[in-house]
């Protein structure tokens, strides 16, 4: 048997239960993991609460890190013993062992553990792709980054300051200015309240040619009015609530900006775009560029604990549960 934290109904943290499910087999393409960490990301809390919908019972969880303990018919990519990593649905990673595609995964460096694997794939990949492809961020240019103390932000920020860009983090508190600050943050902003004006002094009155929004409903007009003329609002994440109807209109009148809401499942859906990205993300990460923080630990056991520091802004950097 395996042990796997499961929901039968949505809600708050205390509908995660710890249960015995059968162990998995993996069928043609597919390879099973024994996983050594988990990781715990804010996408975790909408599939459990019914946000992002899937049937139930589930599995929820994205993110892990382990070892190749066998493989179906037809697999070469991966083989037993690989250290290997993913960030990627279905979900179902908030188990001792899983099946997963083995187009999915990623093998791991040595030099890379598995709980760093862990904590860095969704949400290293996530700042891949906005930095890298959704906006190519360019050396002198200053962005914004929401929530740059939480763990896409702290990567977001330390990539982008080793581009060559100029960082304004916003954060919920002076504890975790002091986080940002330590990762390339070069102006730090505590809470939201007037985001436009403090941003145009601290521009000389330019805005910024991009925002990366994770707030959402909380954030999303004062972001808009944080930028240039033909700026780039990314908005990929929810965590004060969806951001709602959009009259365009606003992009017009707010100076020719451009809107998307992109994913990491869009962004890695081919192989070459996982498998590239995930090489620039190690990189980066072995060269020192990027740290990985790691800031709390959970037993996977208790994963509802874990949601509710999370979603009580409790933590930083990235949060890993352990089987």
């Amino acid at each position: 048997m395996t042990k796997a934290i499961r929901i039968h109904a949505h809600g708050g943290p205390e509908v995660l239960q710890w249960e015995d499910v059968p162990t998995p087999e993996p069928g043609p393409g597919e390879a099973l993991v024994g996983h050594a960490a988990v990781g715990l990301n804010y996408i975790d809390v909408y599939f459990r609460t019914g946000l992002y919908k899937s049937l139930l019972p589930a599995t929820i969880g994205m993110e892990a890190a382990g070892t190749v303990t066998a493989v179906g018919e037809g697999v070469t990519t991966v083989a037993v013993g690989d250290r290997v990593a993913y960030a990627t649905a279905p979900i179902g990673a908030y188990a001792t062992e899983r099946v997963i595609a083995a187009d999915r995964l990623v093998k791991l460096p040595d030099t890379i553990d598995f709980k760093t694997a862990a904590a860095m794939m969704l949400q290293g990949l996530t700042a891949q792709y906005l930095l890298r492809r959704t906006y190519r961020v360019q050396p002198g240019e200053t962005i914004l980054v929401h929530a740059a103390a939480g763990g896409v932000g702290l990567i977001l920020t330390q990539w982008a300051r080793h581009l060559g860009a100029t960082v304004i983090g916003v954060v919920s508190t002076e504890a975790k200015a002091e986080v940002a600050r330590a990762h390339g943050a070069a102006h730090v902003l505590v809470g939201y309240a007037d985001l436009p004006a403090h941003v145009k002094r601290i521009t000389g009155g330019a805005m910024v040619p991009v925002v990366y929004d994770s707030i959402g409903k909380d954030t999303f007009l004062a972001s808009l009015d944080s930028l240039a003329p033909l700026g780039m609002m990314v908005s990929y994440g929810n965590a004060s609530g969806p951001v709602g109807a959009v009259d365009v209109g606003l992009l017009a009148a707010k100076g020719s900006l451009f809107l998307t809401r992109p994913t990491l499942a869009t962004y890695t859906a081919k192989q070459a775009d996982l498998q590239n990205g995930a090489r620039e993300l190690i990189a980066v990460v072995q060269s020192g560029a990027v740290r990985i923080s790691v800031n709390q630990t959970f037993p996977l056991e208790q994963a509802a604990a874990a949601h509710a520091a999370l979603e009580a802004r409790q933590t930083t950097g990235s949060t890993v549960l352990l089987p």
